[in-house]
């Protein structure tokens, strides 16, 4: 095969990967939190096999790495939802019970007591999900403290449930997993917690965090 047919190869494979991550990105610019993608780099590959020597295939070395700026903030008034500043990642834990992250924030009490979003993904706390007393009204600070209250306790302290697991992601580039959450590229840390970066992690209560993707 010649140069010619190895450059137009790499462009249509390129090409295709782009419309990829551009469909999937239009498909979600509604979606609370999503995020877009980007190819990370390029590096060559050089092609084996007889009197192949010669050719180099230019490949990305990562196709789907998240893009963490931030989308619009939209004040809810929900005491539950919550937009996260930054580059700070929320941990979710996978329907395999893997650890993964996200940036949405719509999140709500399950009818089994447990910390969810609403696309009902079980949120992590540092020491697990996170569970709320029964009639409990929830409030969520700033550094991600979960705090809970009787309703009909006028005056009294609400007492802490629990600690989301924020990560600053600052330092550590994520890619998207099959079933839409992210996870670290460095393959030590896939399916599992990584160590959070040099910037504080935040949230704002009472908002939702909009998709990035600027259609």
């Amino acid at each position: 095969m010649d140069k010619l047919a190895f450059t137009a190869l790499a462009s249509i494979n390129q090409q295709s990967k782009m419309r990829t991550q551009i469909t999937n990105s239009l498909a979600n610019v509604s979606t609370i939190g999503f995020k877009e993608t980007f190819s990370l780099a390029e590096q060559p590959h050089q092609i084996k096999g007889a009197g192949m020597d010669t050719r180099v295939l230019p490949g990305n070395v990562q196709d789907d790495v998240i893009d963490l700026s931030p989308g619009a903030l939209n004040m809810t008034g929900n005491i539950m939802d919550v937009a996260l500043n930054d580059k700070t990642v929320l941990g979710i834990q996978a329907d395999n019970g893997e650890v993964g992250f996200t940036r949405r924030g719509d999140l709500r009490v399950s009818a089994t007591g447990l910390i969810e979003n609403a696309a009902g993904q079980l949120i992590l706390g540092e020491n697990g999900p996170i569970s709320v007393p029964q009639g409990q009204l929830v409030s969520i600070g700033q550094d991600g403290t979960v705090m809970g209250k009787s309703p009909t306790e006028v005056g009294a302290t609400p007492m802490i449930l629990g600690q989301l697991m924020l990560r600053d992601a600052s330092e550590m580039p994520l890619t998207r997993r099959a079933d839409g959450l992210f996870q670290p590229l460095v393959a030590e840390f896939q399916g599992k917690d990584f160590p959070t970066g040099a910037r504080s992690v935040s949230l704002v209560s009472g908002a939702l965090e909009g998709s990035n993707v600027n259609p």
